[in-house]
């Protein structure tokens, strides 16, 4: 039996690396954090809170498929922070094929999961590995709830699902979110992919809230495309930001900007562009989140020709909520296998109540439905 540590978390030098550090030590599994520089990742490690106590070493890796292969071989699960996954994940999951290991990111690029679903689903399902992307927040949490409003509810074919959350985004998050921007969004009606109106803004409303929140497609979302062959379900549209109307304001000019200036440039250039304006948006780590200040919320609202449910998930700390469900994830692939394989959902390949139940049992995040 190999004596390797079954877990890489790859960009571990990131926020959301350290925090699933953070609860990989709790669920007292073995990692290894791994990323590009070998001084950052022994800096950021040291200021996991209790990391004294946890079993991991350090590796820097350059990134390319064959070195990552090489880091990977012998460990069970690799769970992938570096994004934006759309440019970065290619290399990481073919590495995660190659060396036999199960694969999670914590990206909700639906351009990405749409790559997943179709290139690497059907090799991970013949080697019986898992691929899950879009083990984070979001939109692990709404998807859940999703299956809590199916389980009672069998004529429920159309979906709407809300995400929001208040906090500071990470540099990782404000490259993806630039990144998405060039990317083409999908709702689903009648079980067919149809596109997004490009640049378009929706006003919604959030429970517990009097003021309306501004909402974006933002690349689609996942569910889309965990819902495309799914017997019952048929329509789904998702969407939503951050619960900052001034930050969305910004989110949504931008989009307005790249469809009137930088769209009609070639790839390359559309690239480096959004990058360029990622970066003048953040720099450095934000502060730890703080539960009375950074909250979360999301919505489901489901119905059929005469039913209808509605689910609302409360939480507080997107990212711990995402590092939370990435250690979970980690930890149950560490000990005994998962339910389906190949791509697939964290609720699918882990249980939907047993996600929402390891988030309310951290005091996260609490689920209400109702009909």
């Amino acid at each position: 039996m190999s004596d390797k540590r079954p877990v890489v978390i790859y960009g571990a030098n990131g926020f959301s690396g350290r925090l699933i550090a953070e609860f990989l030590r709790e669920y007292n599994v073995p990692f290894i954090a791994a990323g590009r520089s070998r001084a950052r990742l022994d800096d950021v490690m040291k200021h996991v809170p209790g990391i004294e106590t946890a079993n991991y070493e350090t590796v820097e890796t350059k990134g390319s498929v064959e070195e990552l292969t090489q880091l990977f071989a012998g460990a069970k699960v690799v769970c992938n922070t570096a994004g934006p996954f759309i440019y970065n994940g290619p290399a990481v999951i073919e590495a995660a094929l190659n060396a036999g290991c199960h694969y999670l990111d914590i990206g909700g690029e639906q351009a990405w999961l749409r790559d997943v679903a179709n290139k690497w689903g059907c090799k991970f399902a013949q080697r019986g590995l898992l691929a899950a992307p879009a083990t984070a927040y979001m939109s692990a949490v709404s998807d859940a709830a999703i299956r809590l409003c199916l389980e009672s509810h069998r004529g429920i074919d159309t979906l709407e699902v809300l995400t929001m959350f208040k906090g500071n985004p990470t540099f990782g998050s404000t490259q993806t979110i630039f990144a998405v921007i060039q990317t083409d969004a999908y709702f689903l009606e009648q079980n067919a992919y149809k596109p997004w109106p490009r640049a378009t803004r929706y006003d919604v409303v959030v429970p517990g809230s009097i003021q309306t929140q501004l909402a974006l497609a933002w690349g689609g979302f996942p569910h889309p495309v965990w819902y495309k062959d799914h017997p019952q379900i048929a329509n789904v549209r998702s969407f939503g930001g951050l619960l900052d109307r001034q930050i969305m304001e910004g989110v949504a000019a931008t989009e307005k900007l790249f469809e009137e200036q930088i769209r009609p440039l070639p790839p390359a250039e559309q690239q480096r562009k959004l990058g360029e304006m990622a970066n003048a948006v953040t720099g450095g780590t934000p502060p730890r989140e703080n539960p009375r200040e950074h909250r979360t919320i999301d919505v489901i609202a489901g119905r059929g020709s005469t039913d209808s449910v509605q689910c609302v998930v409360f939480g507080t700390c997107c990212y711990r909520q995402t590092a939370l469900i990435q250690a979970f994830a980690a930890h149950n692939l560490v000990h005994a296998a998962p339910r389906t394989v190949g791509f697939a959902s964290a609720a699918e390949a882990f249980g939907h109540r047993e996600i929402l139940g390891v988030l309310e049992t951290h005091g996260l995040s609490k689920a209400r439905l109702s009909h």
